[in-house]
C-alpha cells in the first residue's frame, strides 16, 4: 500500500515523496493522511527551511490532482518528457485543490480557461512557456537540479523570503496602496530580523553572509 512518505532532512531541505509508484502515485486515502502527517511534522521542525516534493517512479502525482498540488508550489522543475493535464474536466467534474484559484494567477485567466475547460495535455516545453514551470531539465538531472534549488533557497534569508512569498501571492487581492502599506511591514519584520544585520555587514565586507533564518 502506497503512502506520503517524509524522507527526513538534508540539511534545512525537508523531502516528502509521493510513494505510490504502481498507480503513478495518483492519490488515495492512504497517501493523503501520509502526506498531512508529513506536513504536520515538517511544519514543527524549526529546522527546515525549504521543502522539496517529488513523485516516485515515473510521475509526480497522476489526474488533476498533480497538476493542482504543482500549481500551490513555489518552484517547479519538470523532467523532459513530462506531460501535464488538469483532467477533471474529461470525466465530468469541475477542479479541487484550489486550481481555480492558482492556476489562473500562474498563466492568466484566458490560458487558464484553456486547460481547465478543453483539459488537454500539455507537454513540458509548453508547460515552461506558459509558465506553468519554472524550468524544464533531463529526466536524469532531476533530483539532484531539484534539491540544488531547495537547498539554495535554505541557505537563503528565509525571513525576507517568506515575507516575499507573501507579499507576491497576495498582490493580485489588493489595490496599490494596501500593497504598499504591507510592503512597509514586511520591510519592517525583516529589519528587526538578525539575518538582517548579517546581510549588511557582509555587503559592506564584500562577503558572502551566512544566513540563520532568524
Amino acid at each position: 500500500m502506497g503512502s506520503s512518505a517524509y524522507g527526513g532532512r538534508e540539511g534545512a531541505v525537508a523531502t516528502i515523496t509521493f510513494n505510490r509508484p504502481q498507480a503513478l502515485n495518483a492519490i488515495d486515502v492512504t497517501m493523503a493522511q501520509g502526506f498531512l502527517a508529513a506536513v504536520r511534522e515538517i511544519a514543527a521542525d524549526r529546522g527546515v527551511r525549504a521543502v522539496l516534493l517529488r513523485g516516485e517512479g515515473k510521475g509526480f502525482v497522476a489526474a488533476g490532482a498533480g497538476l493542482s498540488l504543482m500549481l500551490q508550489a513555489d518552484f517547479v522543475i519538470a523532467a523532459e518528457g513530462t506531460r501535464f493535464n488538469l483532467a477533471y474536466v474529461n470525466i465530468g467534474t469541475s477542479c479541487d485543490v484550489g486550481a481555480s484559484w492558482a492556476l489562473p494567477r500562474r498563466v492568466g485567466l484566458r490560458r487558464a480557461l484553456e486547460i481547465a475547460l478543453l483539459g488537454d495535455t500539455v507537454d513540458a516545453v509548453s508547460a515552461e512557456q506558459m509558465g506553468l514551470v519554472n524550468r524544464v531539465v533531463p529526466a536524469d538531472a532531476l533530483p539532484a537540479e531539484a534539491m540544488a534549488l531547495a537547498q539554495r533557497l535554505a541557505a537563503g534569508t528565509t525571513v525576507a523570503l517568506g515575507q516575499l512569498r507573501r507579499l507576491m501571492r497576495s498582490s493580485l487581492d489588493h489595490d496599490l496602496a494596501t500593497q504598499l502599506d504591507r510592503e512597509a511591514q514586511g520591510f519592517q519584520v525583516c529589519a528587526a530580523s538578525a539575518d538582517f544585520g548579517i546581510g549588511v555587514d557582509a555587503f559592506f565586507a564584500r562577503a558572502k553572509p551566512a544566513f540563520t533564518g532568524r
